[in-house]
């Protein structure tokens, strides 16, 4: 099996779940291309995530690669409740209520555990349940009670989720149960956390704010999946440190045929406002139950990687189908093949930005200088990881080494488009030794060899974050020059 610890530029997130709960699985996941693990908080106990969370630490030392650990927050409970026999059928034009004081549902009527639904809704709205299968036209609001007719029916059963078509619920993104879930993330070490369904800046602030009360360092994950939330875009984005493009929720309350447009758009300013982009939703659906995924799935991920996303997801193929290893070995080679087609226009991309930092005008200037001397890597020496964001947030056709001192960076990189990040303990006394080490480091991992051009960037001092102010060209092999 391929190791693609260094080949893969676009990076997979796998969610964790009973389908690779044993060590042995989980270690060729991360071997096939794996780089962050999703640990889904809508299921499970805390001590679950604990659990898989100490396995994953532990895989990837023994391996030697950084492998993130996300934390995806359930949000509000928009569901209905149960039926008397787990599910029935729904027949269109049928008259069918949605009431939070029914305690088991019929064929006429079921609960639903958002009771503030009714507040929300006004006659001639449409309601989607199960992703859109159920589609049903309010005619009537009772109380609590919410009657509709039937448009499109189908089977029906318990605790599917409610959608409402064009979006306007009002439930908050972080209900208690995220209040205590974010304690649980910051206190397991999580790389990031993802906040489901926020419709503007305040949610991701006030989460930020809950995890720096519990000493957290997770890097904030937006899922806009909301229709509110593609209108607030950019504010949320200016709040976050990425965004997860959720195709489900989304879906279901824009629409499906807009949502390829809005992926690209989503991809692409998160890009230009120097943000992290997860794209996520049934990437690989059918590899739940087959080991091969249709050519349709292909061509998703592949678009998704020219659109230029950091990430490709994997749900229930990898935490509860029957072949999470061939799915995210499906998903590296798709990765690959597509990476290797994107076109570098570095020079078109360079036209319309400005630079007022200094850090970061070395980081385009290192990308710039890679790509007309067609040197072999460039090497960020980083703190915080910054430098190196910048640099993969264009395309120069170069790949980008990011060698850091803190561990949680190290880890946090292994998110970054085109970024490979190595860990290496600063006992250097000047910063030509650092630049020695450095490239020792590179030729022991085996990603240069003697007499490779390299383009690198470094501080004064590496322990000082935002310090980037310096570029070198050096060839390897021979001594630095201060």
């Amino acid at each position: 099996m391929m190791d693609t610890l260094f080949t893969q530029r676009t990076k997979i997130v796998a969610t964790l779940g009973p389908a690779c709960d044993d060590a042995a699985t989980l270690k060729l996941m991360i071997e096939a291309g794996v780089s962050v693990v999703r640990l889904n908080f809508s299921h499970g106990t805390a001590q679950d995530h604990q659990n898989r969370a100490a396995m994953v630490r532990e895989i990837a030392a023994r391996l030697g690669r950084p492998v993130a650990i996300l934390c995806d927050l359930q949000g509000p409970k928009i569901r209905i409740g149960k039926f008397k026999n787990g599910q029935v059928t729904l027949t269109v034009g049928a008259e069918f209520a949605l009431d939070s004081q029914c305690a088991t549902g019929d064929e006429t009527q079921c609960g639903i555990d958002y009771k503030e639904l009714p507040q929300d809704v006004s006659v001639g709205d449409v309601l989607l349940l199960d992703d859109g299968r159920i589609v049903l036209d309010c005619i009537a609001i009772e109380g609590t009670r919410i009657v509709t007719t039937v448009r499109h029916g189908g089977i029906l059963s318990n605790n599917k989720g409610i959608n409402k078509q064009g979006g306007g619920l009002t439930a908050p993104s972080l209900q208690l149960k995220d209040m205590e879930d974010i304690e649980v993330a910051s206190k397991m070490g999580a790389d990031y956390l993802a906040v489901s369904f926020p419709k503007c800046a305040a949610d991701m602030q006030l989460a930020r704010q809950i995890m720096q009360q519990h000493n957290g360092r997770a890097m904030l994950i937006a899922k806009i999946e909301r229709v509110e939330a593609i209108a607030a875009l950019e504010e949320i984005l200016e709040a976050s440190d990425g965004i997860m493009v959720a195709r489900g929720d989304l879906g279901v309350e824009v629409g499906d045929a807009a949502v390829p447009a809005l992926q690209k758009h989503m991809i692409r300013v998160a890009r230009e406002m120097n943000k992290l982009v997860i794209t996520a939703t049934q990437m690989m659906e059918s590899m739940i139950t087959s080991p091969i995924p249709t050519r349709a799935e292909v061509s998703d991920v592949a678009n998704a990687v020219l659109d230029g996303t950091d990430a490709v997801m994997l749900s229930a193929e990898s935490a509860a189908g029957k072949y999470p290893i061939e799915a995210v070995q499906a998903m590296a080679r798709t990765c690959i093949e597509a990476d290797k087609s994107l076109p570098v226009r570095l020079d078109q991309e360079f036209l319309n930005r400005s630079f007022t930092r200094i850090d970061q005008s070395i980081a385009m200037a290192a990308l710039f200088s890679a790509h007309h001397l067609k040197v072999k890597a460039i090497v960020a020496l980083t703190q915080s990881g910054s430098t190196a964001l910048w640099m993969s947030r264009l395309n120069s056709g170069v790949p980008i080494y990011a060698i850091t001192p803190d561990p949680a960076t190290y880890t946090r990189l292994a998110l970054y488009r085109d970024v490979r990040s190595l860990l290496m303990p600063t006992h250097a006394k000047n910063r030509d030794q650092l630049l020695v080490d450095a490239q020792a480091l590179l030729l022991k991992n085996e990603v240069v060899k003697h007499g490779d051009l390299l383009v690198l960037t470094v501080g004064e001092s590496i322990d000082t974050a935002g310090g980037t102010n310096t570029l070198k060209i050096v060839c390897v092999g021979e001594k630095f020059n201060a």
